[in-house]
């Protein structure tokens, strides 16, 4: 259904009325086209159809389906989202393919629907493999643990710590498996395109998994093996894990961007260099233009590059900084007042304070138990499965997630560079240049 507008009424409003949804009078959240044509925010008509059945417009007399016909809207254009972008793996509207998917692999909604659907019992079989798969391994690792609690030595009850530890990492990945499994049987039965493709594709992306029948479990058969036992074991997980940390690392750079800062942002204290990719804190406060989307309070600075669909991923060089924070942000921002960072305030971001204290900006705070040496950041965002991912870069291991994110607003990359402390943070967060 598309969405429409009286051209002779719009000459006799102000743009932004085009946008505002006519239950709450605010501009659309989440907006939704139902089949007679208007336009609400979801949670307004959901609301406004809980409470009066038969289901109405409350813009015209026209009797409704229901809520599962809402067709939900592309966030940038306001028009229905009827297609599917094979690119960048999201479901976008037609004036999408003319600005940020021209020239994608573009299908049409319907004909991915059909595609996938197919999928899905093999989907569901590949996961309960896995999981028989984990249940056996766990009954090996258990056999193991019942050798080692029958010798007496101290070397086998350490053994018995390693093998208990690895019980619960599989434990945790079976039960992962179920919800993922309990998803794919609830999609079987959806014939909402919208829905099943936007939920199947994530349920396919989601996070690899170790490979337990490459890892041998063997008892030990005599007093003094255990050691080199759980040694060898311990090796070869810590191999496997490198090599699917490296592959997923590979997996979110296909989707890194090219950014530059955006100077009329910048805090007035603010150095930037020529190529707008480095910055850093100096001594003194500048005179400059106190444009409304300047930060005036807050040492921080945006990209000019904004995002409301897809995929991207950056990465920042953190070295030598002992206070810095990084992350994405919602565009409306308050940039004027210093605020507690969270996502309740439109904040997705992590940073360290005095040198070794990582945290993430979850409202409370939230500490992170980091590795020392972190030199690069990279950060990743799923806009449509509402994620936002960050990763050490060197060592391709996953640092914070924040999951169930509701995106309502373009994302900027955000970039706080922190008091130079006499010096001794003077070092830049410098934006790596992408690969391609």
């Amino acid at each position: 259904f598309c969405w429409s507008i009286d051209m002779a009424a719009a000459g006799r409003v102000r743009s932004e009325d085009q946008f505002q949804c006519s239950i709450c009078l605010d501009v659309f959240t989440d907006p939704v086209t139902i089949p007679c044509g208007h336009n609400f925010c979801k949670s307004c008509i959901s609301e406004n159809w809980r409470v009066n059945v038969p289901y109405r417009c409350p813009m015209c007399p026209e009797v409704l389906p229901g809520v599962s016909d809402l067709l939900l809207m592309c966030r940038k254009h306001h028009k229905p989202l009827e297609l599917f972008c094979k690119t960048d793996h999201t479901c976008i509207c037609h004036h999408c393919t003319y600005s940020d998917h021209k020239g994608h692999d573009v299908t049409p909604l319907k004909d991915q629907y059909e595609e996938q659907k197919p999928e899905v019992k093999k989907t569901k079989a590949e996961i309960q493999q896995m999981v028989q798969e984990r249940r056996l391994k766990i009954q090996e690792i258990q056999r193991s643990v019942e050798v080692s609690k029958n010798a007496a030595d101290r070397e086998n009850a350490e053994g018995v710590e390693v093998f208990t530890a690895l019980m619960e990492s599989v434990q945790r990945e079976i039960c992962e498996l179920k919800k993922r499994s309990t998803e794919v049987e609830q999609l079987s039965g959806s014939e909402d395109h919208l829905h099943f493709v936007q939920r199947f594709t994530c349920v396919k992306a989601a996070p690899s998994m170790k490979t337990w029948t490459k890892v041998s479990v063997r008892p030990p058969s005599y007093e003094g093996t255990v050691d080199r036992a759980v040694s060898e074991l311990e090796n070869k997980l810590r191999k496997d894990k490198k090599k699917e940390a490296e592959a997923d690392l590979k997996r979110v750079q296909q989707y890194e961007v090219n950014l530059t800062l955006d100077p009329d942002t910048a805090h007035p204290k603010l150095i930037l260099s020529d190529d707008g990719k480095q910055v850093h804190t100096g001594d003194e406060r500048r005179n400059l233009p106190d444009k409304p989307q300047r930060f005036t309070d807050s040492l921080s600075i945006l990209a000019k590059q904004s995002f409301s669909s897809g995929r991207f991923d950056f990465e920042v060089q953190v070295k030598g900084k002992t206070d810095w924070a990084l992350g994405v942000v919602r565009r409306s921002i308050n940039r004027k007042e210093v605020i507690l960072p969270s996502p309740q305030s439109g904040y997705w971001t992590i940073g360290l304070i005095n040198g070794s204290q990582y945290y993430a900006c979850a409202g409370p705070s939230v500490p992170l138990s980091v590795k020392s040496g972190l030199q690069k950041v990279g950060v990743f965002v799923a806009y449509e499965e509402g994620l936002v991912s960050f990763y050490d870069v060197g060592s391709s291991v996953l640092i914070y997630s924040f999951i169930g994110c509701c995106f309502s607003d373009k994302l900027l990359p955000f970039f706080g560079p922190c008091p130079n402390a006499g010096g001794s943070n003077s070092a830049p967060l410098i934006i790596t240049p992408v690969r391609h």
